[in-house]
């Protein structure tokens, strides 16, 4: 089970409009407490480097779930989407990427090693199911009204016109949006940066899966990174060293955040 919680900070809580509608930072720790051991895994959604949070903010959220000891806790960084960036703002301020990097080695310093790295930003106590379906399986497929999918080495999004989704359904034909038909380099980037964002690489499969087209292609991206010393090798995989991990974590921010200004770009060409 997977719970969003954002932060136990009261006044964060206001600000996002949560405090209301979900209760006080306690009141969502008690029923957190009254929920661990009801499920295989129970992860907590947190989100780091907002506008007004500080060091010592971070560390009573901290402090409540290792006090909690929750089996799972997935820490996003802040992620503002360019249509939602002036509301942000108004709200909780302009948001400082320059302390994300201080608060995200804060988080690790806190939770490891109580906690192992499942993936950048995701800290678990035992072996469990992570929410990043993307680390997990090379393809996948988007069922339903605005949904992506990653299919075959192609991108695709379905529209978000839910008459339009079912009216194009019910003729036989696919109800796509957009598509991109991603080169060869383009796939291995893509595996390349999720399959990392796990914190490991096996690379035996890989040249397995791209026919040892690998290292010829993506030898530049290897080099780049080795060199800023954001991997190790641990044959057979490439490792994400402790500057990796933060890398990642940027690099997913990054990926996340086009993703949802492509969503938002796809709302905005529904018919009215």
């Amino acid at each position: 089970l997977s719970v969003g919680v954002q932060s136990f900070d009261d006044g964060l809580l206001k600000k996002m409009d949560r405090y209301d509608k979900y209760g006080s930072g306690a009141e969502i720790a008690g029923r957190l407490r009254q929920t661990l051991g009801r499920f295989g895994t129970l992860n907590a959604d947190m989100i780091f480097n907002f506008p007004t949070q500080t060091s010592a903010m971070l560390d009573r959220d901290l402090d409540t779930l290792l006090e909690i000891g929750i089996d799972q806790v997935t820490w996003y960084p802040l992620m503002v989407s360019d249509s939602t960036r002036q509301k942000v703002m108004e709200i909780l301020g302009r948001v400082d990427d320059r302390q994300e990097e201080r608060f995200y080695h804060q988080i690790v310093g806190r939770l490891v090693p109580a906690y192992r790295f499942s993936s950048a930003w995701c800290f678990s106590r035992k072996q469990a199911m992570i929410d990043e379906y993307i680390v997990d399986y090379d393809e996948y497929a988007g069922l339903g009204s605005g949904s992506i999918g990653y299919l075959s080495g192609t991108c695709y999004a379905n529209t978000f016109d839910i008459q339009g989704y079912i009216a194009q359904l019910d003729r036989g034909e696919l109800p796509l949006a957009a598509s991109r038909i991603f080169s060869v380099r383009d796939q291995l980037r893509y595996d390349f940066l999720m399959k990392l964002f796990g914190t490991r690489l096996n690379t035996v499969a890989l040249r397995k899966k791209y026919e040892g087209r690998f290292l010829r292609l993506l030898w530049p991206d290897l080099l780049a990174f080795s060199l800023v010393g954001a991997l190790c090798w641990r044959a057979p995989d490439i490792v994400l060293t402790k500057r990796g991990r933060y890398a990642w974590v940027v690099l997913m921010r990054e990926f996340f955040t086009a993703v949802n200004n492509f969503r938002d770009y796809c709302r905005g060409q529904m018919p009215r």
